[in-house]
Formats: structure tokens, C-alpha cells, sequence
């Protein structure tokens, strides 16, 4: 059985910074490029960004230069560092494998991150 579980997240001020963390059970992690999602309110879930199992990442335009997608396939646990962070940022992240920007298994339970002042 696939599992995802995210964590790390949390209010934060603007400007601040989050580790989210996501644990990968049930598949071969290091097979596979990973990726984090994030779904705001009354929006659909996007693509933030993704690691290669080479650790080659990509990102979304909205958050290039600010977050940072890292993998450690030992603990098969994919991280996101998040910096700079804005209002705009507020959803609930999740991650997931990814082939061709689609996920590919059920998702976890996500994580809350809160911009807020």
C-alpha cells in the first residue's frame, strides 16, 4: 500500500521560512521523481515542483528562487524548503510521485502552511 505522509507545516509570518517534509512508503522511492503539490482554497491543486531519483529538480514560476526540493532516497523522505514566503502561499501541500506532471497514487493527508501576519 502507497503512502504519503507530510509534515512541517504551520503559520508563518511573511518573509519566513518552512521545512515540509514527506514520507514515502509502499514503492521503491528511488525509481521515481517526486513532486510537491499545493492546493489553495476554492483552487485547484497545482505543481510547485519535482526531483529527479538523480535529484535534477524543476519549479514552478511562482515560487523559482524561493523553495528548494530535495530528496533523500535512504530514508525515502522528500523535503521542501520554503523561504521568502508570501500570503499567496497559503494551501496545503502535499507530495507525491509524479510522471509527466501527473500524480501518480493516492494522496496523503497534506500539510497546512499558513502565511499569515
Amino acid at each position: 500500500q502507497v503512502q504519503f505522509v507530510e509534515s512541517g507545516g504551520g503559520l508563518v509570518q511573511p518573509g519566513g521560512s518552512l521545512r515540509l517534509s514527506c514520507a514515502a512508503s509502499g514503492i521503491i522511492f528511488s525509481f521515481y521523481t517526486m513532486g510537491w503539490y499545493r492546493q489553495a482554497p476554492g483552487k485547484q491543486r497545482e505543481l510547485v515542483g519535482t526531483v529527479t531519483s538523480g535529484g535534477r529538480t524543476n519549479y514552478a514560476d511562482s515560487v523559482k528562487g524561493r523553495f528548494t526540493i530535495s530528496r533523500d532516497n535512504a530514508k525515502n523522505t522528500v523535503y521542501l524548503q520554503m523561504n521568502s514566503l508570501k500570503p499567496e502561499d497559503t494551501a496545503v501541500y502535499y507530495c507525491n510521485a509524479v510522471t509527466e506532471r501527473n500524480a501518480l497514487f493516492d494522496w496523503g493527508q497534506g500539510t497546512q502552511v499558513t502565511v499569515s501576519s
